[in-house]
């Protein structure tokens, strides 16, 4: 017996879409965040494949998307390179039809990001909503970057990505100041260094990128 009735998914669906965290309130009206305030957002920034995407609906009903990633290199954060990273954002990859009939139209919203079983990603992961664990990306789809023949772009083709993000020359390389005044996609491995760097030696913290 499926125990799941329409207005108790509809409510829960509702209330996670409340809970995830800020952000998510504004899906369909994303506010456009730069380089520095992704890495100042995000909890976790990881670079990997992704191993799989499914989906379903918890115990307490709520619908979710769950990604699986094979992590390569992490640049901030506790997940551990080498490892397989799990977590669960909020919605299904399509409308779910259930035996009686009945239908759950609650995929994720738009501005979620879009995740592919193969695909290499940068994700600039948000911390994990405390009521339900649900968790994506800082900037929503602009924090989850994919890898085509090593260049890099989110759903957007990086817009405003760089826009306003003053980092100082001396901390940086040719490849990166040239990268900083690039439109679309961008080079792979001079964003992951770039990141890289900038969390380790604190550039946020100590003025050096703005």
């Amino acid at each position: 017996m499926n125990r799941f009735k329409p207005l108790g998914l509809l409510g829960a669906a509702a209330l996670a879409a409340m809970l995830v965290f800020a952000p998510a309130a504004q899906a369909t009206k994303l506010k456009q965040q730069n380089l520095t305030q992704l890495i100042g957002q995000a909890e976790s920034i990881v670079a990997g494949t992704v191993r799989s995407v499914s989906d379903g609906i918890d115990p307490n009903g709520v619908p979710y998307t769950e990604v699986t990633i094979a992590v390569g290199t992490t640049a901030k954060g506790k997940v551990k390179s080498g490892e397989d990273y799990t977590f669960r954002q909020f919605g299904l990859l399509e409308p779910r039809t259930f035996p009686d009939g009945r239908q759950l139209l609650a995929v994720s919203p738009e501005g979620f990001p879009r995740w592919a079983k193969g695909e290499y990603v940068i994700a600039f992961l948000y911390v994990p909503a405390p009521r339900t664990g649900l968790q994506t990306t800082a900037g929503m789809a602009q924090g989850k970057l994919t890898s085509i023949n090593g260049r890099l772009a989110n759903q957007f083709n990086n817009l405003g990505l760089f826009e306003e993000v003053i980092v100082d020359p001396a901390l940086l390389n040719a490849d990166e100041t040239a990268m900083l005044e690039t439109r679309g996609a961008v080079d792979t491995q001079v964003f992951l260094g770039l990141v890289g760097r900038a969390v380790a030696e604190g550039w946020i913290e100590n003025g050096g990128m703005k």
